[in-house]
C-alpha cells in the first residue's frame, strides 16, 4: 500500500492554496492579527478533538511530559509563520513560494543523518531535480533585483524555512508517538496561547500598527492548513512512508501558487519561471515512480 504518497500529495495540494490565500489575506493587512485569527480559527476547527482527548485520554496525553513535546512543536511552528507572514508580505507570490521550495531540501538532509531513510536510485534522481529547480530559482530572484545580501524579507523567509525543516523531522518524531488528529489539535492550541501571549505584549507597543481588515481569505488560511497538516501526520504515520520524500512532494505546493501567480495576478518573467516548474515536476515524477 502506497497511502502514504496519495496523502502526501492532498497535503502539497492543501499547501499550495494556502499560500494563496495567505497572500491575499496579507496584502495590505496586519500580519499579528492574521496569524492570531488563524490559530483561533485552527484551534475551533480541532476544538472536537480537544474535547474528546481531554475526556477520555486514550492513554495518549496522560504524561505532562507528552504536552511538553507538543509545546515545542508549537514553538516552532509560530516562529517559522511570523518570520514567513512577514516575507511573503513583502515579496513576490513566485519568489516566496521558491523559497518555501528549500524546505524538502533540508528535511532529506535531516532525514538521511537522523532517521537513516534510504532513498532508491529513482527517488535520488528527484531529489537532485529537486535540488537543480531550487539553484535555478536562486538565479531568477536575481534577475528580478532581488538579492540576499540587501533584501531582509529574504533572510526572513530563509529563517522561516529552517525552521518549517525542522517542524518537519520533529513530526516524524511525534508521529512514532502520537495520532496525528491529536497532535494537530494540542499543538494548535498551544499555538493560540503562545499568539494569544504575543498580542498581549504587543499592546504595550508604541508604534502604530498596520490597520487590520477582515477578509474570508483568513478563515481559509486555517482551513487549509489544517488539511495539509493532518494528511501530512497521517501520511508520517503510515508504515514505509519517507519524511524525505513526503517532503519533497509537498514542495509541489509551489505548483499550485505559481499557477494562480501567472494565470491571476500575471507575474513576470515567466519563461525561466516555468522551466523551474518542469524540473520539479520531473523530480517529483521520478520520486513517486520510486516509491511504487
Amino acid at each position: 500500500t502506497n497511502m502514504w504518497i496519495v496523502l502526501a500529495i492532498v497535503s502539497s495540494i492543501s499547501l499550495g492554496f494556502y499560500d494563496i490565500v495567505k497572500k491575499l489575506a496579507l496584502e495590505g493587512n496586519n500580519v499579528f492579527h492574521v496569524l492570531f485569527l488563524n490559530t483561533f480559527f485552527c484551534t475551533l476547527f480541532m476544538s472536537p478533538v480537544l474535547i474528546y482527548t481531554l475526556g477520555d485520554m486514550d492513554g495518549n496525553f496522560v504524561h505532562p511530559m507528552s504536552h511538553f513535546y507538543l509545546f515545542v512543536k508549537a514553538m516552532i511552528v509560530t516562529a517559522s509563520w511570523l518570520l514567513g507572514y512577514f516575507s511573503i508580505k513583502n515579496l513576490p507570490l513566485t519568489i516566496q513560494a521558491s523559497i518555501n521550495a528549500v524546505r524538502p531540501i533540508l528535511v532529506l538532509v535531516g532525514a538521511l543523518i537522523i532517521f537513516g531513510e534510504c532513498p532508491s536510485p529513482l527517488q535520488w534522481i528527484g531529489i537532485v531535480l529537486g535540488f537543480v529547480s531550487l539553484v535555478w530559482v536562486g538565479f531568477i530572484g536575481h534577475k528580478e533585483g532581488i538579492s540576499f545580501t540587501q533584501n531582509k524579507w529574504l533572510w526572513a523567509g530563509l529563517a522561516s524555512v529552517l525552521l518549517w525543516a525542522a517542524s518537519g523531522l520533529y513530526d516524524k518524531f511525534l508521529m512514532l508517538h502520537f495520532k496525528p488528529l491529536n497532535v494537530e489539535a494540542w499543538y494548535s492550541f498551544y499555538q493560540l496561547v503562545i499568539m494569544s501571549v504575543v498580542m498581549a505584549l504587543l499592546r504595550f507597543r508604541k508604534k502604530p500598527f498596520d490597520k487590520f481588515h477582515w477578509r474570508w481569505s483568513i478563515l481559509f488560511i486555517s482551513l487549509f492548513i489544517c488539511v495539509a497538516d493532518l494528511t501530512f501526520f497521517m501520511c508520517l504515520s503510515e508504515p514505509g512512508s519517507m519524511v524525505s520524500i513526503a517532503s519533497m512532494i509537498r514542495r509541489c505546493s509551489a505548483l499550485v501558487a505559481f499557477i494562480y501567480a501567472v494565470i491571476v495576478l500575471r507575474e513576470g518573467d515567466l519563461k525561466l519561471k516555468i522551466i523551474d516548474q518542469c524540473i520539479l515536476i520531473a523530480g517529483v515524477l521520478c520520486m513517486v515512480i520510486g516509491s511504487l
